[in-house]
């Protein structure tokens, strides 16, 4: 099964260790790091990088997508979907 990390680009759901948000410098180093290795894959299409998606091969997918939204698609998130609430008619 593959997951869409955005703009038409998809990463095997079995093959994925860890989806990181940037919001720390060891992350920014990792993202460094892997680009100085060629290990980095950009699916960020030049937008702003939201997270990082790491597989078993030591490859770090940037993506322009919230990690929470991309473990909501993989079925990962622990929240639940939001329940649409029905408005009730007004009783005269």
């Amino acid at each position: 099964m593959l997951l869409n990390v955005g703009f038409d680009n998809a990463v095997m759901i079995e093959r994925i260790v860890a989806i990181i948000g940037i919001n720390s410098m060891p992350v920014k180093r990792m993202i460094e790091d892997s680009k100085k290795n060629g290990m980095l894959i950009d699916a960020t299409h030049g937008k702003k990088i939201r997270s990082v998606v790491v597989v078993d091969s030591n490859h770090c997918v940037i993506s322009a997508i919230q990690p929470e939204t991309l473990m909501a698609r993989c079925g990962l998130s622990n929240e639940k979907p939001a329940e649409k609430k029905v408005k009730e008619p007004e009783k005269k």
